[in-house]
């Protein structure tokens, strides 16, 4: 697992690797990942009947461990009366959620689930910045595949946000948009392959 916290030479590695990842993104890589996040708050929006932080909230809450695509049925299937797929304190969240519980009183907010809400809640934020494995990845230029990221700890979390707003500073990016292109372009690198290696 990469340290706790970073020196500054290791920081500015995470920054220089996530500006790298963009800097090779395709028209392609650009256009899904600016996309992303405005195409979830729509999804969360419909899911909740025009509550979109309700939606949102659902989403996060099941998005552990599971692939966008599941993680858009399960949220359906939920919205629908039928939470499932998830661990049992994963559902009581979503209980929670749809009981009309504030999202952010029951997502963690230094965690990924907490940023993932806000980044579908509001896209236009600059603050929340939802790093998960492949975004984990990207910044340490490195694919950890089964190997533990360590990413339930609050501060290696957080060194690793602020390096993608860091890099957003410096590209002139929102540090979401940053991180769904990046998130993109490492996502294409490892379909159907060993994901070992060097990313940049």
């Amino acid at each position: 697992m990469i340290p706790t916290k970073a020196d500054d030479a290791t920081f500015e590695r995470y920054v220089a690797n996530i500006i790298s990842a963009w800097n090779a993104a395709t028209p392609d890589d650009m256009r899904h990942g600016r996309e992303w996040y405005p195409v979830a708050h729509d999804l969360a929006e419909l899911l909740g009947s025009g509550d979109v932080r309700m939606g949102a909230g659902v989403i996060a809450a099941l998005s552990p461990q599971v692939g966008w695509e599941r993680n858009c049925d399960l949220a359906r299937d939920a919205c629908a009366g039928n939470p499932h797929g998830q661990i049992g304190a994963n559902l009581e969240k979503v209980r929670a959620i749809l009981g009309g519980t504030d999202p952010e009183d029951v997502l963690p907010a230094s965690k990924k689930t907490g940023h993932f809400y806000r980044n579908i809640a509001d896209p236009s934020d600059p603050d929340p910045v939802t790093v998960d494995r492949h975004a984990h990845d990207v910044a340490v230029g490195e694919c950890y595949g089964s190997r533990d990221r360590g990413l339930g700890c609050a501060s290696r979390y957080a060194t690793l946000a602020h390096a993608y707003r860091e890099a957003g500073r410096r590209l002139g990016e929102l540090p979401n948009v940053v991180q769904a292109v990046t998130w993109t372009r490492q996502r294409r690198l490892i379909s159907g392959t060993s994901t070992r290696g060097k990313l940049n």
